[in-house]
C-alpha cells in the first residue's frame, strides 16, 4: 500500500507540471490526463480523509440492518468529490452547464454529509434533491423524451427529469450497503457513459465521465478488500454525489438522433439501480410493509439486491462480483446502440427486463430453498 501511495504521488506531481499536461493534450490524450489526475489524487486523498473521519468521529457504526461489523470512517466521498472537481478544473472543463451541474452535486453531497454527521429526515433530503433538480431544469438541463415545444411535452419532460435524477441519486445511496459495491458500480457506469460519449462525438461528456471513473478507481482499493473489511466508506456524501452526477450527466448528453434510443442508452447503463428501486418498491407495497408515500420514503430495510444475494450466496465478494458482472453485461448493450434504430433500443431494454426477471426468479427460488 505504501509503494502504491508513493507511485501515486509521483504520478500526481508529474501531472501538475504544465508541459506534461500540454503534451498529452497535443497528442490527443486529454482523457488519459484526466483519468490519471483523478485516479492519483483520489488515491492520495482517501487515507487523509480516513484520518479526518477518525479525528472527528465521523464513523458508520454497525447495527442490525448493516452488514459490516466494525465502526468505519465515512468521508470517502469527500476524496472523490475533490479529485473529480480538481481534474476538471485542471483541464478547464467548467463551462456554465458544468458549473451548474457541479454546484448541484455539491449541494446534494453536503446534504449527505449532514446526514452522515447527524441523521436528518428522509423527507428533508428528498425535498432538497427535488429543489436542486428544478434548478437544473431552470437552466436547461432537462430530458428530451417528449416534444419539448408542446405544453404537455414540457411538463412530461420535467416530471421524468425529476423522477430520473432523484431516483438514480437515491438508488445509488440505497445500494451502497456492501464494501466496494457503489464505488464499483459508479466506475462501471461512468466507464460505459464515457465510451458512448466518445462514440457519439461528445468529448466533454466523455471527459467528465472519465473524471468520475478515475476518482472511483482511486478510492476503490480502500473500499473493497477481499479478506478484510473496508478501510473507509463513501458515506451518503459520496453515494448521493455519484448518483446525482451520473444521472444528470445522462440527461445532459445527446446519445442518439432518436429520442427512444437516446433514452434507452442510459437506461441500460443504470439498469441495476432501476431494477433494485422498482423491486423493493413493488415488494414492499405487495407485502404491506409500506402503505403510504410517507412510509415508503421513511422505510429502511434489508431487502435490497445486495442483501438478498448475500442471504443466498453467503459471501460479500461473490455478491459484489455478481452485481458487477450483471451491470457490465447490460452496459455492453448500450455500446451496441451506436447506430441503432428505435426498435433496437426498445428490444434491448426488453431484453434487460427479461434477463432481470430470470435473475430474480432464480434468486427467489434459491432464497426459499
Amino acid at each position: 500500500m505504501r509503494i502504491l501511495y508513493f507511485v501515486a504521488l509521483i504520478i500526481f506531481v508529474a501531472l501538475v507540471i504544465p508541459p506534461f499536461r500540454f503534451y498529452l493534450i497535443c497528442i490527443g490524450l486529454r482523457w488519459l490526463y484526466i483519468f490519471l489526475f483523478s485516479l492519483s489524487l483520489s488515491y492520495l486523498l482517501t487515507p487523509l480523509m480516513r484520518l479526518v473521519a477518525f479525528k472527528f468521529n465521523i464513523l458508520d457504526n454497525p447495527d442490525a440492518r448493516k452488514i459490516h461489523d466494525i465502526a468505519t470512517p465515512l468521508l470517502g466521498g469527500v476524496a472523490i468529490i475533490i479529485s473529480f472537481s480538481s481534474s476538471l478544473m485542471a483541464n478547464m472543463i467548467l463551462d456554465k452547464a458544468m458549473l451548474i451541474l457541479l454546484s448541484g452535486g455539491i449541494v446534494v453531497a453536503f446534504t449527505g454529509l449532514l446526514d452522515d454527521l447527524r441523521e436528518i429526515p428522509a423527507r428533508m433530503k428528498l425535498l432538497i434533491q427535488i429543489i436542486v433538480v428544478l434548478a437544473l431544469i431552470y437552466n436547461g438541463i432537462i430530458l428530451d423524451i417528449f416534444p419539448p415545444r408542446t405544453t404537455w411535452g414540457f411538463w412530461m419532460n420535467l416530471v421524468f427529469t425529476i423522477i430520473w435524477i432523484v431516483g438514480i441519486t437515491n438508488a445509488m445511496n440505497f445500494i451502497d450497503g456492501m464494501d466496494g459495491l457503489a464505488t464499483g458500480l459508479g466506475a462501471i457506469m461512468a466507464g460505459f457513459m464515457g465510451i458512448v460519449a466518445f462514440q457519439t462525438n461528445q468529448p466533454s461528456m466523455g471527459w467528465i465521465a472519465i473524471a468520475i471513473l478515475g476518482s472511483c478507481l482511486g478510492f476503490f482499493p480502500f473500499n473493497f478488500r477481499f479478506k478484510t473489511p473496508a478501510l473507509i466508506f463513501l458515506g451518503d456524501t459520496g453515494s448521493t454525489f455519484l448518483g446525482f452526477m451520473l444521472a444528470a450527466l445522462a440527461v445532459m448528453g445527446d446519445w442518439n438522433d432518436s429520442r427512444i434510443v437516446s433514452f434507452a442508452n442510459p437506461v441500460l447503463i443504470f439498469w441495476i439501480l432501476i431494477f433494485d428501486m422498482l423491486y423493493i418498491t413493488v415488494e414492499r407495497i405487495v407485502t404491506g410493509k409500506v402503505k403510504s408515500v410517507k412510509e415508503w420514503i421513511d422505510y429502511v430495510g434489508t431487502d435490497h439486491l445486495h442483501h438478498r444475494l448475500f442471504f443466498l450466496l453467503g459471501d460479500k465478494w461473490k455478491v459484489v462480483l455478481t452485481i458487477f458482472l450483471f451491470s457490465t453485461t447490460l452496459g455492453l448493450s448500450s455500446i451496441a446502440l451506436r447506430n441503432a434504430r428505435p426498435i433496437d433500443g426498445v428490444l434491448l431494454v426488453v431484453q434487460a427486463f427479461l434477463i432481470t426477471a430470470i435473475f430474480s426468479l432464480i434468486e427467489y427460488a434459491g432464497r426459499r430453498k
